[in-house]
């Protein structure tokens, strides 16, 4: 990842109160040489309203995923736990003994978890309205999301990673495949298994197998402008090293979408003669199919758990839709989120949102708002499924292998957040006493998304706990 530049770790006067800060606290921070001043801390009782610490907690700071927290608890009390996305098939043209004569019209409605299983779940839904045959092109409107305007590799020159993946009103498996290279015998170059597997993808293998300890080192590129599904598969793998497997992300997302349809609907029987297609969705085509997304619920769990930032990201081009209407743009998002915010008098100086995923080197936020929200969240109605969102001690997420003393497991409830100097956490502390307190806890200071952050935060957790 690309280190932010120096001038990010300058910090400003603390605005508000700032209190003593424990001192295990501060024997960390010394031991791993991280400074006070690159540190915001806010701790309050959330039965009392008590703040416990509130340490440069005023300055706006990177909070990597922890602004999730924002995105999440903002969609699930604006749009309430029972929403769900909807993606569409009309035909545009005539039904008659299982053929559709014209195309069929997919539109998505920007489901953040159109996994593959469920695709195909869509297909076979489809599939049980009659049609059997499509003599005319799959045209796929994607046009609920404003395309964004960015590339792939743009955070960090990674653009097969699938945490990279830009949103897309028809995304499918988060664009990403999961290849297994097989070394074969008397064969120089290995075998290549995609799953799933997109009918428009060409794969150009130049791997070579190589013998003696194993040793891989797979490059993937899509180098052709001209030719956007040729992937590019460069390196070599010793065959000793038996099958290497790996998930990337591939295509553009219109086209690994009606790939992977076209895909799921020959093996399902069915026949395309036509194309894939970017186009809208013509006034007088009939609605075949509707399929419905999980519940929010369950997507904010996903989201949060495993720190998923495409799904963050849709969330936020979500309300933008909701509240402004489609197509939905991250300008909307921002503005959906930003009056959310007043109305719940919660003022963040200083705040950045970029995405709403935390995968920005924008995004800023100060402790004390995140503490303040995530306290408008422990009381309302929607607390049980926001705080069941977030990762939880020594048990699942991104606290799996965290907090692990037998006393602390399954009563800690907390949002990571790491990307290169910066380390959070924010979230719910159940202590021993049986209070429940809110904790913030932003460190952007060089390294700190390596374990000195992790050891800094770990003593702060441990002193809330036993109060």
């Amino acid at each position: 990842m690309i280190a932010l530049p120096s001038a990010f770790f300058l910090s400003s006067p603390a605005l508000g109160r700032d209190d003593a800060l424990p001192p295990a606290v501060v024997r960390a921070m010394q031991s791993v040489g991280v400074p006070e001043r690159d540190v915001s801390i806010y701790v309050r009782d959330a039965h009392t309203n008590e703040i416990t610490v509130a340490h440069r907690a005023d300055i706006a700071r990177s909070p990597a995923s922890t602004i999730k927290v924002l995105t999440t608890f903002a969609a699930l009390d604006m749009l309430g736990p029972g929403y769900r996305w909807i993606t569409r098939a009309y035909a545009n043209g005539t039904l008659s003994n299982g053929v559709l004569r014209g195309d069929l019209v997919l539109v998505g409605g920007g489901d953040p978890y159109m996994t593959s299983e469920r695709w195909w779940s869509f297909v076979q839904g489809l599939r049980e309205q009659g049609i059997a045959k499509i003599t005319g092109d799959v045209v796929l409107d994607n046009s609920h999301f404003v395309t964004i305007g960015a590339n792939r590799a743009d955070f960090d020159a990674q653009p097969f990673r699938s945490y990279n993946v830009l949103p897309d009103a028809l995304m499918v498996n988060f664009q990403t495949s999961h290849f297994t290279l097989l070394p074969i015998d008397q064969r120089e170059r290995p075998l290549i298994v995609v799953n799933p597997l997109p009918a428009n993808l060409i794969i150009d293998n130049r791997v070579r197998t190589t013998q003696g300890k194993c040793q891989q080192d797979i490059s993937f590129e899509m180098p052709e402008p001209t030719e956007p599904n040729r992937l590019l598969v460069t390196g070599t793998l010793a065959a000793s090293c038996g099958s290497y497997s790996i998930h990337r992300a591939i295509m553009t997302a219109p086209d690994y979408a009606y790939g992977t349809f076209r895909t799921l609907w020959t093996q399902s029987g069915g026949v395309i003669d036509g194309v894939g297609r970017l186009g809208a969705l013509p006034k007088d085509a009939r609605l075949v199919y509707a399929y419905e997304s999980l519940a929010l619920p369950e997507v904010i769990r996903l989201v949060n758990k495993y720190s998923n930032n495409l799904m963050a990201r849709h969330l936020l081009l979500t309300l933008g839709a909701e509240r402004f209407g489609p197509p939905a743009t991250v300008e909307g998002g921002r503005g959906a989120i930003e009056s959310w915010l007043t109305s719940k008098g919660i003022r963040i100086e200083g705040l950045v949102l970029e995405n709403g995923s935390g995968l920005s080197r924008a995004e800023r936020v100060t402790a004390r708002a995140l503490g303040e929200m995530l306290d408008v969240a422990w009381h309302s109605p929607f607390m049980p499924e926001f705080a069941a969102s977030l990762p939880l001690s020594a048990t699942d997420g991104t606290l799996r292998k965290r907090f692990n003393a037998p006393a602390m497991q399954g009563r800690i409830r907390l949002k990571t957040g790491r990307i290169d100097d910066v380390s959070a956490l924010a979230g719910f502390v159940n202590a021993a006493s049986g209070k429940t307190f809110v904790v913030v806890i932003i460190i952007n200071h060089l390294g700190a998304h390596r374990n000195s952050g992790e050891l800094v935060q770990s003593e702060l957790v441990r002193w809330v706990f036993g109060q």
